[in-house]
């Protein structure tokens, strides 16, 4: 359940690239006092649930003025039982490019106990973590949280179906990268409604919690929010749902379709 939970909230706070220096809208889609909840629902079941937030901070990082991006993960009902997970991420951005400066992370689930610092310098492309100094490839690696704000503000406009977008990001001491393709628009119903959405397929691969043919989907608002509404990818055994629980503070209101 820890990597199933990690691998849906990467690929749920995820989506880009296009170059060397990805492009965004100029008009900010979040600001603070955001704040957003989701659920992640085996079968009928809620598994866990998730709260993500963006506050002010007087904290300056190279002299630049931050937001603060604060996530908590924890399991719930019967899943809280037998496996107790208690998961806190911050990370400090950038109010105008949105690149991270600083991340950090205390891990809580079941026995395992894990905290991490990571220092991020974009123009020498490294990341300075607790266990060690990372090369970059871009002057544009994010960490976990810090990735899903910056996605959100995207220039998507060119993209067409069947195009793909990459991202570089820092995680559990190693740079990964994520391919994810657009597959269109489509209209999906959630707790706050009937919403028009951009529709992803990112890419996974098979081995002990995928089968062979597992698709992971990822449905995002087509307005000017840009908030993730659902994941949604087979497993094994069943499948996994991401779905949102409540979207407040958002920069512009949700487009319900009635």
């Amino acid at each position: 359940m820890r990597k199933l939970l990690l691998v849906i909230v990467v690929v749920f706070l995820s989506f880009k690239s296009f170059g060397q220096e990805l492009p965004f809208v100029k008009d900010p889609v979040f600001k603070p006092g955001e704040v957003l909840t989701y659920k992640l629902k085996y079968g009928f079941i809620t598994a866990a649930e998730g709260t993500l937030k963006v506050l002010q901070t007087d904290l300056k990082f190279d002299g630049k003025p931050t937001l603060r991006l604060s996530v908590d993960g924890q399991t719930s009902g019967t899943f809280d039982v037998f496996y107790k997970i208690r998961d806190h991420y911050d990370s400090y951005i950038d109010v105008n490019n949105l690149k991270p400066y600083f991340y950090q992370e205390n891990i809580r689930e079941g026995s395992y106990r894990r905290q991490d610092k990571a220092r991020f310098s974009q123009a020498e492309k490294k990341v300075v973590a607790t266990k060690g100094t990372f090369s970059t490839p871009t002057m544009q690696t994010f960490d976990l949280v810090s990735s899903y704000y910056f996605a959100r503000s995207l220039d998507i406009s060119k993209m067409k179906i069947g195009d793909f977008v990459k991202l570089n990001y820092f995680l559990g001491d190693e740079i990964s990268q994520l391919e994810i393709q657009y597959l269109g628009r489509e209209v999906i119903k959630t707790k706050l409604g009937k919403i028009r959405c951009l529709k992803f397929s990112p890419s996974i691969k098979p081995g002990r919690i995928f089968r062979k043919d597992s698709r992971l989907y990822l449905w995002v608002s087509d307005d000017g929010n840009r908030v993730p509404l659902k994941a949604q990818v087979e497993i094994l055994v069943g499948s996994v749902i991401m779905e949102i629980k409540s979207a407040d503070g958002l920069q512009h209101p949700l487009e319900i379709i009635k």
